[in-house]
């Protein structure tokens, strides 16, 4: 069986990005097989503590084997320790980085894993 291919980010800029098959937007949650706008309210995410166990929750659901998590153009968003603590006991590599650094590794990883993102543009 042929693996979901990762929908790849063809641009990112500061408020905006464009993914490929999906369209463009603000923020992302991409993962093997496609990807979809990233509404913070649905989780109640805030910059601080950040990202939560329940962002990357569909992430896994869609069989991402290795996240990348983005902190924003200036990093500000956070991540909840119990995120990473999630990840690490499923056994799910993780990538926290600035959100161009973060996008730039995801492409690479999506050319060879079914990789996982949250992309926030700001």
């Amino acid at each position: 069986m042929k693996r979901k291919q990762s929908p790849r980010i063809l641009n990112i800029s500061w408020g905006h990005m464009e993914v490929e098959g999906i369209g463009t937007g603000k923020d992302f949650k991409l993962y093997p097989g496609g990807g979809r706008e990233w509404d913070w309210r649905e989780t109640h995410t805030e910059h601080v503590p950040g990202i939560q166990p329940a962002d990357v929750k569909e992430l896994l659901e869609r069989g991402s084997k290795v996240i990348v998590l983005s902190r924003g153009m200036q990093l500000m968003l956070r991540t909840c320790p119990e995120t990473l603590r999630l990840l690490e006991d499923k056994g799910i590599g993780v990538h926290v980085e600035e959100t161009r650094k973060a996008a730039e590794l995801y492409n690479k990883l999506a050319e060879r894993e079914p990789v996982g993102g949250l992309f926030h543009s700001t």
